[in-house]
């Protein structure tokens, strides 16, 4: 300070400000500072949209808008629920109808385990089937089988027997269990006598817990608690039990005889079947054959669009279809007639409307709904037909499809009817078979990489976010970044060196060896580490960016202790320390009350130069996918949502506006630590 006359003027402080603000660099470099701060901290408050809104767009796209197929599978209904059939007949009979009609035959008798039945084509051209099985009548039950007694209602104590006339009503969730044990169990032979009032002492008395089983009267009851803390009890018989009168020891033995091998056995002039049930058989006398399911590949579609049929209507229509009937049935309270068309069978109304058509075409709006028009069915299953006639993969057709507006609602005009417009319907045969069928379509669709407007002033990314709402609070991230991880550094290099350069020896040594180990670690390869590290973890996003910051402050702090050592080595010999020791001061406050504010102007600009070099890292290792996750967005997650080359190519507005603010903010940082520094040593300029 040579000019004594400015010294008497200005204090040290306000030379610095004065000196600070003559560097034009520097006050630019502040001036952009404040600008980015208020550009990330305060426009938010005021901009409309948030970092995670996703906006939404009314798009004209080429969809799937229809799936077609020709049915190869045939789906059965039932005729006579009465008659059983195996699940393993069941499973088969498609596979036994294709072969039939491979082999050409007209009937099959299929073995199962528990009987025969009989497969027979219906119509004449081998859409329709028809199972046959026999009708069973169960007698009785032998072996030991499980039958449900009684339900335990805990609220209220209420213990209601199933097939005891005096017993209480039950009341509530335990009345539906009853019900439905009931219908479970109606069909099994009644129990042995029982004495429902000791039972019922014993049920009160053991019912605990989750499940368990108890012995009354020689038999052994078990019980099991369900929903509205009900017990439900069964018991274990063994022996036979008959639904109706016992058939004598006749019938009995060949019974015994029959179950050692599980097969059929027939007792006076009678056969009799041995149906499998846990432990048990039940014994059923077989009657005459009927129908018991039809399966059909047809698809039946309703002229009027969307319309639906009951399964009376449905099955009544299929039984129609056999060359033997008059061509009518009766569904529903009417009577429809039924002839063949073109593609299959048109059903008609009694006024001789045109209803419905089965036919082996089955096409549906992609989404599986049937909403689609009677006329475009039609037309779509032609051009199919056409296709595999002419072998053809692809091809097309013009089509007549409601209009919609650019909301993607239905054009409709002032009576209310709905308007078409002519649309070209693009048809592509699967190698599974189905045909797909492609049309343009508006749909609301989410706004990926919207082009700059008037209410995305920089567009959308690929998320649907507004790129300006991510850019703002990006650079809140981003700035916090450098803030913390700088003052990270600061803090543990100011202890670290303040330690070494005031005790010096062992101390020193043990410091600055610590200082070359940090120098020698290669920083970029942790950070790539710890963020893969973070992913495996599946962190949340903002424990993610506590991590980050702390590994960036620990990996930095080396080079700011040495600097503070070098500094304090050559301030602790002069002479304000030699008296700050001699009038006692402790050796903490010597080196953070007199040392370390001489070192201050040094640190000051250290963290100014500090702060972009940090904004550079964090940008670089978010680019890398190894900094912060979403929701958070910081400046290098924005480029890398556009950082192959074709995306940089088409999708400039997004990562150049981006680049630019990166680019200003560690360029301002490093201005301002520049001007500091001549600031502060204006010798240095010299």
């Amino acid at each position: 300070l040579d000019d004594l006359s400015r010294v008497k003027v200005l204090s040290p402080g306000r030379q610095v400000i004065k000196r600070f603000l003559r560097n034009r660099l520097a006050v630019f470099g502040l001036v952009t500072l404040i600008i980015m701060f208020v550009f990330s901290y305060l426009v938010p408050l005021v901009y409309p949209y948030s970092q995670t809104q996703i906006f939404y767009r009314y798009d004209t796209q080429n969809v799937n808008y229809a799936l077609g197929k020709q049915n190869d599978s045939y789906n059965g209904y039932t005729l006579d629920d009465t008659i059983a059939i195996e699940r393993t007949v069941l499973n088969m009979m498609n596979s036994n109808i294709k072969s039939m009609i491979t082999a050409g035959e007209t009937e099959r008798v299929v073995e199962g385990s528990e009987g025969s039945y009989v497969i027979r084509r219906y119509d004449e051209d081998n859409n329709v089937f028809v199972v046959s099985g026999l009708a069973m009548e169960q007698v009785a039950v032998a072996g030991v089988s499980t039958q449900q007694i009684a339900t335990y209602a805990t609220v209220g104590d209420t213990v209601t027997f199933l097939d005891a006339e005096s017993a209480a009503a039950p009341e509530d969730d335990t009345e539906e269990a009853g019900e439905e044990a009931e219908e479970e169990t109606e069909e099994l032979p009644p129990v042995p006598e029982i004495n429902y009032a000791g039972l019922e002492r014993a049920i009160r008395d053991n019912c605990t817990g989750k499940s368990g089983s108890f012995e009354y009267d020689g038999v052994t009851y078990s019980f099991e608690r369900g929903k509205a803390k009900t017990y439900t009890v069964t018991a274990a018989f063994e022996g036979i039990r008959y639904t109706g009168e016992p058939m004598g020891a006749a019938f009995e033995g060949a019974l015994e005889t029959a179950m050692e091998s599980g097969e059929a056995f027939s007792f006076e002039g009678e056969e009799y079947h041995l149906l499998k049930s846990d432990s048990a058989y039940r014994v059923a006398r077989s009657g005459e054959a009927a129908d018991a399911r039809i399966y059909t590949r047809y698809t039946i579609d309703t002229l009027e669009t969307a319309g639906t049929v009951s399964e009376e209507f449905r099955i009544r229509a299929l039984l129609a279809m056999s060359p033997d009937t008059k061509g009518s049935f009766e569904a529903d309270g009417q009577t429809y007639t039924i002839a063949r068309d073109e593609d299959g069978w048109m059903v008609s109304t009694p006024d001789g409307a045109e209803y419905a058509e089965f036919n082996p075409f089955s096409i549906r709006r992609y989404t599986g709904e049937d909403s689609m028009e009677y006329r475009l069915k039609k037309a779509v299953s032609s051009k199919i037909s056409e296709m595999e006639a002419g072998g053809k993969r692809t091809d097309s057709m013009m089509y007549e499809l409601p209009m919609q507006a650019e909301d993607s609602t239905y054009v409709y005009d002032e009576d209310g009817n709905l308007q078409y417009n002519e649309s070209e319907l693009i048809i592509e045969r699967r190698d599974t078979g189905e045909y797909v069928i492609r049309a343009e379509q508006i749909n609301f669709v989410i706004d990926l990489y919207g082009a700059p407007s008037r209410d995305h002033l920089l567009g959308t990314d690929g998320d649907g976010f507004d790129v300006l709402a991510r850019v703002m609070y990006g650079g809140r991230i981003s700035l916090m970044v450098g803030f913390v991880v700088v003052f990270i550094e600061i803090v543990l290099g100011v202890i670290m060196g303040g330690l070494a350069g005031f005790y010096g020896g062992w101390v020193d040594m043990l410091i600055m060896r610590l200082v070359d180990v940090f120098y020698c670690l290669p920083g970029t390869a942790i950070l790539i580490i710890v963020g893969a590290m973070m992913d495996a973890m599946r962190l949340p996003s903002l424990r993610r960016l506590i991590v980050m910051m702390a590994m960036l402050g620990i990996m930095g702090w080396a080079g700011v202790a040495r600097l503070v050592r070098g500094q304090i080595l050559s301030l602790r010999e002069q002479e304000f320390m030699t008296a700050a020791e001699a009038t006692g001061i402790r050796v903490r406050r010597r080196i953070f009350s007199h040392l370390v504010p001489n070192v201050m102007p040094q640190l000051i600009v250290i963290a100014t130069l500090g702060m972009g070099s940090t904004i550079i890292t964090e940008s670089t290792l978010s680019f890398l996918g190894l900094g912060v996750k979403y929701p958070y967005a910081t400046w290098g997650t924005i480029i890398n949502s556009v950082s192959s080359a074709s995306a940089m190519a088409y999708y400039t507005h997004i990562w150049i506006p981006v680049g630019l603010l990166i680019c200003l903010t560690v360029i301002a940082f490093n201005f301002v630590g520049d001007g500091l520094r001549d600031a502060y040593d204006p010798k240095s300029k010299r």
